[in-house]
């Protein structure tokens, strides 16, 4: 997998552009007709504006030969001229606007389908992705890679391009109508302007790279300390907080100024080639005016064309920067696209759960860091029986769930669902067969009742109703004026541990799912609710295959077998009674428990 934080940038950019628009052009082509609408409209600008000069050349011409006329001005009045030189203005205007209003659905219809691409691509991910992320840097990333996705195909497709055009248009027609000072004028102040600005913003870019890096940096910072806010109060760790976050900022302050002075480069070096090709074009045009060769309407046409031809190139200029800023903005998002994940989900085929038996045979895995945590494991879970998992930390009690749901695949060896290895049917059919109860709880941060909902939308109230009753989920409810329309907070946090896991408890049952997993799931509780929980478990679990993964021995005294794990591998195996009488590993961690008050 290639790795987020160090993937390579250093593709050429002709390349780059190329591939994004290879991505996006199947987008476009949903709206093919509107494209083809915003282009005509483009052209008809373009056309129009090029028009103008030469009609507002023939006016000054037509008033300069009229003179002085009298009481007859009327007669020598350009009313045509002037009628045609308005409604060609106001058709450049009108036609890049019409284009801007059939474009606007087009770029965000691609902004929408490519923030739903990404989307779906993070959730497709391994779990090593997500356990690496900076979840502030990555929203910042996934904001400026759609925003400049929308500025690339606005300003590439509608500015870039047509400006070229226009240039070429007014090159020609200077070179066809006057001297050829001026169409070469206008073509060496053109080179000379791209060159300078791709030079310059060549050099602008690693500064606008860095002030983006720095500013995702920032976010991750402050978002990742506020989050862990209470974490932050426990150990008097604000002034360290702060001070973090402001070398986060020092650093972000010194790449923006560094932005900013390559702008100022770049703006003052544009300025002063468009400003030397006017005066030396006007002088050229005022040269010929006194020379009897041009008349004063020629002189107003090269003056017209040098504001028309330089506004936008100037305006190049903008875009071409925003383009490379933009280029900056969206690489961080392809490059998240081009991530691979570690477990690829390829099996068209559904898992198919008939009894619910569950093997693990000769599993290896590790983390890929060197240790290994599972070595060989072999063990079974009956269909419509109960296994406890127990051991010490670290044993690797959680991985193998993670393992069953298949976040992670296996070294070696195989996991298997009613003779069915789980690599050989989609992940979605697996996890849907599967419930789990994890040891830490998040919540979204929304109601009570869509928090239980999410495992199962369809839910009825009785439903609802019942496994809230089931958890003992009844008491927080009745407390709470709001009900199950409760809003949990973010993550979860205006709840006690012990209420998040009541809530993953009761939204495991409202699944009734063929295997159930619980994951520490009592282990935030009180002895009395543990044991009412418990009680309510059994029950549901009866007839269904359940591995329960515990600490605390006596949530498991009742499992119909129980394996005690260490260091990768299966130790001792049997019910309580049995595995007391051995007097073995689960019988020093029962004694243990006992005297500290753990177990009754």
């Amino acid at each position: 997998m290639r790795s987020f934080q160090s993937t390579p940038v250093d593709m050429p950019d002709k390349l780059r552009v190329r591939r994004w628009l290879t991505t996006i052009w199947p987008f476009l082509l949903e709206y093919r007709g509107r494209v083809i609408g915003a282009m005509i409209c483009l052209l008809l600008a373009k056309l129009a504006s090029v028009v103008m000069p030469f009609l507002l050349k023939y006016q000054v011409d037509h008033l300069d030969a009229a003179g002085t006329i009298g009481e007859n001005w009327w007669a020598a009045f350009p009313l045509l001229l002037l009628l045609a030189y308005g409604t060609v203005r106001f058709m450049t205007v009108f036609a890049g606007e019409l284009r801007d209003l059939l474009f606007g659905r087009v770029a965000e219809r691609v902004m929408r389908r490519m923030s739903l691409a990404l989307f779906r691509h993070l959730h497709s991910l391994s779990l090593s992705f997500h356990l690496d992320r900076q979840t502030g840097a990555l929203q910042r990333d996934i904001e400026r890679g759609t925003n400049g996705i929308s500025f690339l195909m606005r300003f590439l497709i509608f500015n870039i391009l047509p400006t070229f055009l226009e240039l070429g248009l007014v090159i020609v027609l200077l070179l066809i109508n006057y001297p050829p000072v001026f169409a070469g004028i206008t073509l060496v102040a053109v080179v000379l302007y791209v060159g300078y600005s791709v030079k310059v913003t060549e050099w602008r870019t690693r500064h606008v790279r860095e002030a983006n890096q720095m500013d995702s940096s920032t976010h991750a910072r402050a978002l990742d300390s506020l989050l862990n806010y209470e974490t932050v109060k426990y150990f008097t760790a604000e002034e360290r907080e702060s001070a973090d976050y402001d070398g986060s900022l020092a650093r972000w302050e010194k790449a923006r100024r560094m932005n900013r002075l390559s702008l100022f480069t770049l703006n003052s070096g544009q300025a002063l080639i468009i400003s030397v090709a006017m005066a030396c074009m006007l002088m050229s045009a005022a040269h010929y005016v006194l020379i009897g060769e041009m008349t004063l309407g020629d002189f107003t046409l090269v003056n017209a064309f040098m504001f028309q031809l330089f506004l936008p190139l100037n305006f190049l200029g903008f875009v071409y920067r925003e383009i490379k800023a933009s280029v900056a903005n969206i690489e961080r998002m392809f490059v998240l696209l081009d991530i691979e994940t570690d477990v690829p989900d390829n099996a068209t085929k559904g898992l198919n759960v008939t009894r619910g038996e569950v093997v693990f045979d000769r599993v290896g895995f590790d983390y890929g860091n060197g240790r290994q945590v599972l070595n060989e494991l072999s063990f079974s879970v009956p269909a419509g029986k109960t296994l406890a998992l127990v051991g010490g930390s670290g044993a690797g009690k959680s991985t193998i769930t993670r393992l069953l749901f298949r976040f992670y695949d296996v070294a070696s060896g195989q996991i298997r669902i009613d003779g069915q290895l789980i690599t050989d049917v989609s992940q979605a059919s697996l996890r849907q067969a599967l419930g789990i109860v994890p040891q830490d709880t998040v919540l979204f941060n929304d109601t009570l009742r869509n928090n239980l909902l999410y495992a199962c939308p369809d839910a009825s109230e009785a439903d609802l109703q019942d496994v809230v009753q089931m958890a003992s989920l009844d008491r927080l409810v009745a407390e709470n004026p709001a009900g199950l329309e409760t809003v949990v907070g973010e993550r979860g946090l205006k709840l006690s541990g012990g209420e998040k896991q009541r809530i993953a408890i009761a939204r495991m049952l409202l699944k009734r799912p063929a295997i159930m997993v619980f994951d520490e799931a009592t282990s935030s509780l009180d002895s009395e609710t543990e044991r009412s929980i418990m009680k309510e478990i059994r029950r549901v679990s009866e007839g269904h295959t359940a591995l329960i993964i515990a600490h605390r021995l006596s949530t498991v005294v009742d499992a119909d077998e129980i394996a005690v794990l260490e260091n990768g591998q299966i130790a001792e195996r049997g019910n309580h009674r049995e595995l007391l009488a051995k007097n073995g590993r689960y019988a020093a961690l029962w004694q243990a428990q006992q005297a500290s008050g753990e177990v009754d």
